[in-house]
């Protein structure tokens, strides 16, 4: 066997490996309800002539995300606090992670919705918490599942559909 061909089938095992790991793990993604339809169908809107769409529309959500998370902060710490200015936000939260399909963060935001038009403060400040922690961790998981993409590409495979 010629080293060439040998090469050219250690590679295409790796690709495939590559592959067979960024499928499992985006399906863990689903199973654990990280993600939901919407985000397959985010997927979905992403050809050749726009490689990049669903990295770039999620590094919006993250700017977006982190400074709603921000305001909510501050609006909570105030001595007398703004629960309209609470409500907006956390709704412009929870719309914006439904429109990707970022499930968890959307079901903390309902919860939070409601602690906020009860206006209790405390119910507020916990939501929050939990707010921060899902975002947290779904932003992690999503830039996982972008360097295993781009790891894929690296090795010149191609994307699963």
């Amino acid at each position: 066997m010629s080293a060439v061909k040998l090469e050219s089938e250690t590679m295409a095992d790796g690709v495939s490996q590559l592959q067979k790991q960024l499928v499992d793990y985006t399906a863990s993604l689903f199973d654990e309800a990280f993600l939901d339809e919407q985000f397959n169908q985010l997927q979905q809107l992403q050809d050749e002539n726009n490689p990049d769409f669903v990295v770039e529309v999620v590094s919006l959500f993250f700017k977006d995300s982190e400074r709603l998370v921000d305001e909510l902060t501050k609006a909570l710490d105030q001595q007398t606090v703004d629960f309209k200015l609470v409500d907006k936000n956390v709704h412009q939260l929870k719309g914006s992670s439904s429109s990707i399909g970022v499930q968890r963060v959307q079901r903390a935001c309902i919860a939070f919705r409601d602690c906020s038009e009860e206006q209790n403060d405390e119910g507020c400040l916990k939501s929050l918490q939990h707010v921060k922690h899902e975002y947290s961790l779904v932003k992690n998981k999503l830039e996982t599942l972008f360097k295993l993409q781009r790891q894929l590409l690296a090795a010149g495979g191609p994307l699963p559909r």
